[in-house]
């Protein structure tokens, strides 16, 4: 009788086992759809055709390098980690994320322990930029430059000390020690930027893979869930190529010290571009804002970091002087730079290798005279305004946390608008 009823048992579960399995496996995907997915650390894009402002005819002055980027001053390395997973309503510490990471090291990999000249430089304060301190008062950079959103400041400033302290070596001093310069802008109406998304692992990606090269641009790395006008915002780049002529003496002849007659220097800008009322944005000109209108916020909110990139001899002094220069740029986009904005700029210089060095009591310098300086000015001034705009050209719609919906900056209406105002380049 025991042996029967053990059968039927043995039957009962035979029967009901296939039922179980199933009840589980509809468990574990439901779970699964609930919690945000994350992305790949870097989030391919070549999926779409990238199209920069130039294409669209936009008219800018001056000649750009051949990526019109900033990785055409030799050696500048960037690199993104870009974070999207979930959609619908703001869950705190779920998502949906729209979020990342953006590196640039400026000798490169190979060169992370030979600090560059800098300089900083702030328009409006309302923002974050580690680091600076030092940069200001030793006139070095020594280091990458991160930028992510407003509440990953912290969690980016100790990922950088821990991967140079796997790739670097201690200082002549025998101490491992670093102040890093992490920037900032926020990102909290498409992303869950309370929710803390940006993990170490995110930095070290950003940083492992910086390379030179095309980059790209719009929605990736730490630009991912940033409004420009309030349209998507998020990475732009330009570079201009220039030429400073030498004077000649007052024989008619070159200065005696033997440099050739003409030098040409490449300056390129990056921009994290989260800034600005629709109303007030300008292309090359074109009131483009008034004739799209259109609001996200009910305020100026946001804030820009500018990172200026030459291979131009510049002093550290030289160089906070090219930093001030991007508000000029900024500004012929329309912003007022509101008392909400962060629009903190750096300026370095790839020139003078291993100046910094202590193996010897004096390191020879060059410079560019500061009375030969404003064709560098004038590049500064060009490229980030056309990074702005590339910022806003190369980019895509995106819904992010509360389903909150940020429109593209249209490509067919921008031409029409460049056209009516006699501004298309054809």
């Amino acid at each position: 009788m025991e042996n029967l009823r053990r059968r039927e048992v043995d039957q009962e579960m035979k029967l009901r086992f296939p039922f179980l399995l199933l009840l589980l496996l509809l468990l574990m995907l439901d779970l699964h759809a609930r919690e945000p997915q994350q992305s790949p650390p870097v989030r391919s894009t070549s999926e779409k055709k990238t199209v920069r402002a130039r294409d669209l005819g936009v008219p800018f002055d001056g000649t750009p390098g051949p990526l019109n980027a900033i990785t055409d001053v030799a050696g500048v390395e960037v690199g993104f980690t870009t974070i999207i997973r979930g959609d619908g309503k703001l869950v705190v510490g779920k998502g949906p994320v729209r979020t990342g990471v953006t590196a640039i090291i400026p000798r490169g990999h190979d060169s992370l322990n030979d600090p560059v000249y800098a300089a900083v430089f702030s328009l409006n304060g309302n923002g974050e930029m580690t680091g600076t301190h030092w940069v200001e008062e030793s006139g070095f950079l020594e280091g990458p430059v991160v930028i992510t959103n407003t509440h990953s400041v912290g969690v980016a400033r100790d990922a950088i000390i821990a991967w140079r302290i796997k790739h670097g070596a201690a200082d002549a001093s025998g101490y491992w020690w670093s102040l890093p310069l992490v920037a900032e802008t926020w990102d909290g109406w498409l992303n869950d930027t309370n929710g803390f998304h940006v993990k170490a692992e995110d930095v070290f990606h950003a940083l492992d893979s910086a390379h030179g090269g095309a980059i790209e641009e719009g929605s990736v790395g730490g630009g991912t869930g940033m409004i420009c006008y309030e349209f998507k915002g998020g990475n732009g780049t330009a570079s201009r190529k220039i030429e400073i002529k030498e004077p000649k003496a007052s024989s008619g002849q070159s200065s005696a010290n033997g440099a050739s007659a003409a030098r040409t220097y490449t300056v390129g800008v990056f921009v994290q571009a989260n800034f600005g009322r629709r109303a007030l944005l300008m292309i090359a000109g074109v009131p483009v804002g008034k004739e799209i209108p259109g609001s996200v916020y009910k305020e100026d909110t946001g804030s820009c970091i500018a990172v200026v990139a030459t291979d131009a001899p510049l002093l550290p002094n030289q160089l906070k002087r090219l930093a001030r220069r991007v508000s000029i740029g900024l500004a012929r986009t329309g912003t007022i730079s509101g008392n909400g904005s962060g629009d903190l700029f750096i300026a370095f210089s790839t020139a003078n290798k291993n100046v910094w060095a202590a193996d010897q009591v004096t390191h020879s310098v060059q410079t560019v005279p500061n009375d030969l300086i404003d064709p560098i000015f004038g590049a500064v001034v060009e490229a980030s305004e056309e990074a702005v705009v590339n910022a806003l050209v190369d980019n895509q719609t995106m819904t992010g946390a509360g389903n909150h919906r940020v429109e593209a900056l249209p490509h067919d209406r921008l031409r029409e608008l460049l056209k009516k105002y006699n501004r298309l380049k054809e």
